[in-house]
């Protein structure tokens, strides 16, 4: 029969065991971790005119935030093991990525990141900074001038059929090469650097201002490059 000394003395090895039992059931509760929709660096409006607000609300909130509870989604389904690597990796080497999540992953992951990229490329017109140094120069010695540069970008931005993305690279002969890629496709996933700048030419970005006039948007777009964020991705490489 158990004392009253017994007693006691199960009681008090219970209470402090009790913490732990306490921390391991709440961390057999907690949800695996995830990605989450970063915030914007400026407003809803403060690229206007260039890209309008409701067009960047929708953007952000709606269709960023989609590819979010997508790759999430997938992942906790399919390769919960993931959720806690980084994106950049994932997106590197996607054929270790388990088959059942491999599509949606590289659709929704490219989606996240290259629109996390994308968001931080841009500012408010006047407050990006300038083209200049380092990055100037690699751009005219592999484009010549930066118009011709901005010609090549818009090239391939606007004859990327159907929706895609086109992007400002690492060269492989010169310091710089422009390419595109479709969907939400980008160079990570061909083993290449994070690209230097970016820009989406799915119909959601522009569609609402411009229409189809996906050059005319190119063309105003150029007002919100971030040509600090750009020269910083630049002096990565």
């Amino acid at each position: 029969m158990f004392t009253r000394r017994d007693l006691l003395r199960t009681s008090v090895a219970a209470a402090a065991a009790s913490p732990l039992l306490f921390a391991t059931a709440r961390a057999a509760e907690e949800p695996a971790a995830g990605f989450t929709l970063p915030k914007l660096p400026y407003g809803y409006k403060d690229l206007e005119p260039s890209i309008d607000e409701e067009t960047m609300t929708i953007h952000h909130t709606k269709h960023h935030q989609a590819y979010v509870t997508n790759l999430n989604a997938a992942l906790k389904k399919d390769a919960p093991e993931l959720l806690k690597k980084p994106i950049e990796a994932i997106l590197a080497d996607l054929k270790n990525v388990p088959m059942a999540a491999r599509g949606a992953v590289r659709n929704n992951g490219g989606g996240h990141w290259n629109h996390t990229f994308f968001w931080s490329v841009m500012a408010p017109a006047g407050k990006g900074g300038e083209l200049k140094g380092d990055l100037l120069k690699a751009i005219e010695e592999s484009f010549k001038t930066v118009e011709d540069f901005k010609k090549a970008f818009a090239a391939a931005a606007t004859s990327r059929f159907g929706s895609g993305w086109a992007w400002l690279v690492k060269g492989k002969e010169k310091p710089l090469a422009v390419v595109s890629s479709p969907n939400q496709d980008n160079p990570l996933m061909d083993g290449a650097p994070a690209p230097i700048l970016g820009l989406d030419v799915w119909e959601h970005a522009y569609y609402l201002k411009y229409r189809n006039l996906r050059p005319k948007y190119i063309e105003e777009w150029w007002k919100v490059v971030n040509w600090d964020a750009v020269a910083a991705n630049f002096s990565k490489k």
